[in-house]
């Protein structure tokens, strides 16, 4: 394998912030300063670098040990981010004055090599190690590292930022058995996780809901009103639902509010849906709580921590070894490598044979099906 001699390297974040951010970004370059590398951080993914002029002082930032100083515990991302600025489907006027999507990624190229930047820490979702994939194959050496609060992301146990919103949604739901239980209500909540049901399964299990409703297995609502009607009659005059945002109806569709050029869809809408329709058919008060961005911010647990410096490091570990192209990946008890191609194939959804949904059904909890 070539090695390339490295002298400065670049990170971004990208997509939808997650708790572990700043970690990764202080273990980068701490490892890297170390072997005597310079750092630069590329503001608001690539933007720092495709519309330099909007940042008073530089689109790219010089990063080190001191800037870093204190930042593991810390939520969002000290470079910024965004979920608007896909390099690979940039949202452009055209002639017409209609908006269209063009591939700026050619630029990209081109930025890198004006400011001498011999690598790339790309940090996020499976959109944003896309792009790193292909600016990978266009000659930019590129490593990933693994991020997103919804765990979809292939060939790693586990994503940075899942843990965090996992257990603040758990920590939620234990808030409202209380005022579900003191009002004699059905209280419906709500999580993000897009089309994979890990964190509404995991927190839904953790937190004793009663029904659990995931993209993975679309719901008959009649079903999950009778779920409630049978605690009624053994006494339970409560009942807990958690949705995912991305959970779907039989013979229905995923509930999405907008969709813009140059931007994932935006889902939302699932919860408030259920709820309705329980208090219909039930005749019981319900009422919907909305998670939302709540699980993106605040402080990583500490897996969370632990799990982001050993990427960071497991990172610039590869770049010394001359790897690229690839994904850092937790493979207990280390941490592997696998193409980024392989990486972002396809979404890691939840296995309908797994043992936490078997776990689940053993426990009596209803998925609507």
């Amino acid at each position: 394998m070539k090695r390339l001699k490295i002298k400065r390297i670049a990170i971004t974040t990208g997509g939808g912030d997650a708790p572990g951010l700043n970690a990764v970004i202080r273990a980068v370059v701490v490892s890297a300063v170390n072997r005597g590398w310079e750092c630069f951080g590329i503001r608001d993914g690539y933007n720092g670098l495709l519309e330099p002029k909007k940042y008073a002082e530089g689109g790219l930032i010089s990063l080190t040990k001191l800037k870093v100083r204190g930042i593991t515990h810390l939520g969002g991302t000290i470079l910024g981010t965004t979920n608007k600025g896909n390099p690979l489907k940039w949202p452009m006027k055209g002639k017409d004055g209609k908006l269209q999507e063009i591939d700026r990624t050619d630029e990209l190229i081109k930025a890198f090599k004006k400011n001498k930047i011999d690598a790339l820490v790309a940090i996020g979702g499976d959109g944003s190690l896309g792009i790193a994939n292909v600016l990978a194959q266009k000659g930019l050496c590129a490593v990933g590292v693994p991020k997103t609060i919804d765990n979809d992301l292939d060939k790693t146990v586990i994503t940075f930022g899942f843990d965090t919103a996992a257990s603040f949604a758990t920590g939620c739901i234990d808030r409202l058995h209380s005022t579900a239980e003191a009002h004699q209500r059905i209280m419906v909540v709500e999580v993000m996780g897009r089309y994979a049901g890990w964190i509404a399964l995991e927190s839904g299990i953790s937190g004793t809901a009663d029904v659990i409703l995931i993209p993975e297995i679309p719901y008959d609502i009649y079903k999950v009103a009778r779920k409630i009607e049978e605690r009624w009659k053994c006494g339970a005059h409560f009942s807990i639902i958690v949705v995912a945002e991305g959970a779907k109806p039989k013979g229905g569709s995923i509930s999405v509010v907008s969709k813009e050029i140059g931007r994932a869809e935006k889902l939302g809408g699932a919860g408030e849906r259920v709820a309705k329709e329980v208090q219909d058919i039930t005749g019981k008060e319900t009422r919907c709580v909305v998670l939302g961005h709540l699980l993106r911010g605040g402080t990583p647990t500490t897996f969370d921590r632990l799990i982001s410096l050993r990427f960071g490091a497991a990172a610039v570990r590869a770049l010394t070894e001359g790897q690229n192209g690839i994904m850092v990946a937790l493979d207990p008890p280390t941490v592997r490598y696998v193409p980024l191609a392989e990486a972002t194939n396809r979404m890691k959804t939840v296995p309908l044979d797994c043992d936490t949904i078997l776990t689940a059904r053993d426990l009596g909890i209803s998925f609507g099906d």
